[in-house]
């Protein structure tokens, strides 16, 4: 069987396809952009296959720790850019935390916890904080509390801001603790 060329030229076909792609283009932006559905299971699964390859046990859902997360995430959306929470005082265990932002609507809960993931290249095995082939913390401090040994539970929330997305992450038990071992 051969293809139906409706009298188009070659030129012709080859801006057709193009225009045909362009307009699929949202459809297939779709399936990899920022939709939030399996919220829960899309973030376990994003941290747990890298502590997977670790050999580190796998992290499990805790609700409070995402609805800490969700309330400091209001609070970064209304100040439009990322600061960390204090820690509570006197708290003998503070939640670990991991903070992203970026262009509403257009990352995957993937990407954003992947940017986390990818600091791995400035990791080094070693006792914390001697950790980073920069010597910068903030280039491996996010990456090692993904993979944390200690840190068993996550909770995490996405929040619109105007222009934003707020992702924020909170662990148990807080990771990054000076003189440990991260894994």
């Amino acid at each position: 069987m051969g293809v139906l060329h409706l009298g188009f030229s070659a030129t012709a076909r080859r801006w057709l396809l193009a225009l045909g792609l362009a307009l699929l283009s949202p459809s297939l932006l779709a399936t990899t952009g920022p939709q939030t559905g399996n919220f829960e299971a899309r973030v376990l699964a994003s941290h747990n296959r890298e502590r997977a390859l670790l050999g580190i046990a796998p992290m499990r859902w805790n609700e409070a720790l995402a609805r800490d997360a969700a309330e400091w995430g209001d609070h970064l959306a209304k100040l439009g850019y990322l600061v960390h929470s204090p820690d509570k005082p006197g708290d003998p265990d503070p939640q670990g935390e991991n903070l992203w932002a970026g262009t509403r609507g257009y990352y995957s809960l993937e990407s954003m916890v992947g940017l986390w993931i990818s600091e791995k290249k400035n990791f080094r095995p070693g006792i914390f904080p001697a950790n980073s082939r920069t010597g910068d913390l903030e280039d491996i401090g996010h990456y090692t509390q993904v993979v944390w040994r200690s840190s068993g539970e996550v909770g995490c929330a996405l929040v619109r801001g105007q222009a934003d997305d707020f992702f924020v992450c909170r662990y148990a038990e807080g990771g990054n603790v000076i003189g440990e071992w991260p894994f």
